[in-house]
């Protein structure tokens, strides 16, 4: 299959063959980062802007690292140190960096759908890399990376997002893409933060935690969004640790071979322990290791062919 597409704005409209074509090429990228000397000269003379209106530690650095061993030219913007601030509009700011003749564009945005917007506006190409409470697409494809190579496949695994399902966007992401790979897919979290409707995106819907681990293949725990707890989706930190948070005594139901994943930042001892979060089952580390790999497929892909 040939990737044909301008822009990678979320995993929802991709088809299948097409996410296995990103996973495919990270695959045959990633011993780039295990050489001696890291860079290949894939994209010289592209140059990658990452844009970065939220804050970010891991999405933007695996950003950055990708593009540099592909041997692209980098530039980070951030929100703070932007024309942003003086008032003008996102996509005044975005086009005064598209005439200064750069390839791609990566951009998180706490806007759902700000990076649609510009795909339409502009001609480079624009990669999402987290737009509000919608998708966060590399991260998603990030997760799956991991769990095929660790697994060897995706079709027929059992796999729990557990957490914030409501504002979280890696966990939409996620299902979209498992679902269209044959994985069964659980969502688990408090009644309050589960979007209504749910279940029509041919998942299974439960509160309860042991449910959720039992019998699953991947625990994938999404980080309880504390800017959000003013808004009392649940009593408080403790009784959500005490129902949601997985610890080693909670992992006696789940399967001796299971992953245990987060997409970061992990608030230790509220979703995860740290027995867990450092411990056997955890592949976190592998997640993010892989994330450049995954990111670094994404910017071939788009821009390896592009004049």
């Amino acid at each position: 299959m040939i990737w044909t597409r301008k822009d990678l704005l979320g995993l929802e409209d991709l088809s299948a063959e097409e996410i296995t074509l990103i996973l495919d090429t990270a695959a045959s990228l990633k011993e780039i980062s295990e050489r001696t000397v890291k860079k290949v000269p894939a994209l010289r003379g592209k140059t990658v802007v990452m844009f970065f209106v939220e804050p970010s530690t891991r999405t933007r650095t695996s950003f950055e690292l990708a593009a540099k061993r592909l041997s692209a030219d980098t530039l980070s913007i951030t929100a703070s140190a932007s024309s942003l601030q003086k008032g003008e509009s996102l996509k005044d700011t975005v086009k005064n960096i598209e005439a200064m003749k750069v390839d791609a564009l990566v951009i998180r945005h706490s806007s759902s759908g700000a990076p649609h917007m510009l795909a339409k506006a502009l001609s480079p190409s624009i990669i999402n890399a987290g737009d509000g409470s919608h998708e966060h697409p590399t991260q998603a494809l990030l997760d799956i990376f991991t769990i095929r190579e660790k697994k060897s496949k995706i079709k027929g695994l059992n796999v729990s997002l557990i957490g914030d399902i409501m504002h979280s966007r890696v966990a939409r992401s996620n299902i979209w893409a498992l679902t269209k790979l044959g994985a069964n897919v659980t969502v688990c979290a408090p009644a309050t933060l589960m979007p209504p409707g749910i279940e029509k995106l041919g998942i299974k819907v439960t509160t309860n935690l042991k449910e959720a681990i039992k019998g699953a293949d991947v625990l994938n725990v999404l980080r309880i969004q504390m800017e959000r707890q003013k808004d009392k989706f649940f009593p408080s930190i403790r009784e959500y640790t005490m129902k949601f948070g997985v610890d080693l005594e909670k992992l006696k139901e789940a399967k001796k071979d299971v992953l245990i994943m987060h997409p970061g930042p992990i608030n230790r001892g509220i979703e995860l322990t740290p027995e867990v979060a450092d411990g056997k089952y955890s592949v976190i580390l592998e997640q993010v290791t892989n994330g450049i790999a995954v990111r670094m497929a994404v910017l071939f892909l788009l821009l390896g062919k592009k004049k």
